[in-house]
């Protein structure tokens, strides 16, 4: 049995999808991340370093566009330097914002909003 302290509790954000094969090309082929499991045509696990992020299925094209997830940490300024380097079409200027967070933003497809920051002092 693994011990709760090397497995501790995390928020693991679930966004919908309008179509996950989509989903899946667009976070492997642009984002860098892996999928995990089996390929299912409802559901999708993608995971990169301790990032994950599920999808569901959804037919509501209005879902995603109000849908967004937060990735905070020391890494959200060399994930700016690559996915401008990869030439993501939807990736937002990387700046500080009224909040006192260094904030980066990335749509994906069907317009699910990922929001990536650090503390100022952490770039």
């Amino acid at each position: 049995m693994i011990s709760p302290a090397a497995d501790p509790a995390r928020a693991i954000p679930v966004l919908p999808s309008l179509d996950i094969a989509v989903s899946r090309d667009f976070y492997r082929d642009q984002l860098g991340f892996d999928v995990i499991g089996p390929e299912m045509e409802d559901y999708l696990i993608v995971r990169r370093n301790e990032m994950e992020i599920h999808f569901w299925k959804s037919e509501d094209r209005k879902l995603p566009e109000v849908s967004s997830c937060y990735i905070r940490g020391g890494e959200v300024p060399a994930l700016h330097a690559e996915f401008s380097a990869r030439g993501i079409e939807r990736l937002s200027a990387f700046t500080v914002r009224p909040w006192n967070m260094k904030e980066f933003y990335v749509w994906d497809p069907h317009g699910n909003l990922l929001k990536f920051g650090c503390a100022p002092e952490e770039v």
